[in-house]
């Protein structure tokens, strides 16, 4: 069962810790750059955008969820509204990602792709 406040808490403590970049342009450049090791989705995001992180994702064998609203996903952060970000520190990943029952593996790939 999906843990949602504890998905929350661990996103603001990685955003404090700089672990998390924000926003479709930085999501997008964290994924290629290669420093992305999991990438959330708002469920509200448009499915342009659901499509497009979730192919880059998938091609650049990343973790990839869609979790809670644009509201929920930028308070956890401190911020407005964000539909897409990247969680870029592996222990942060692998915590976010065993609460959101995803396996984030050594290599960053999600089994479940």
């Amino acid at each position: 069962m999906i843990n949602s406040n504890k998905v929350m808490g661990t996103l603001g403590l990685a955003m404090k810790a700089g672990s998390v970049v924000s926003g479709e342009f930085m999501t997008e450049k964290a994924i290629r750059d290669g420093s992305a090791k999991l990438v959330i989705v708002a469920d509200d995001a448009s499915d342009n955008t659901k499509k497009k992180f979730s192919d880059s994702c998938r091609y650049y064998k990343i973790p990839y969820a869609q979790f809670g609203d644009r509201d929920s996903l930028g308070k956890a952060l401190g911020k407005r509204f964000r539909a897409s970000l990247a969680v870029t520190d592996r222990g942060f990943a692998v915590s976010v990602g065993k609460n959101l029952e995803l396996e984030v593996t050594e290599y960053g790939k999600n089994e479940n792709i």
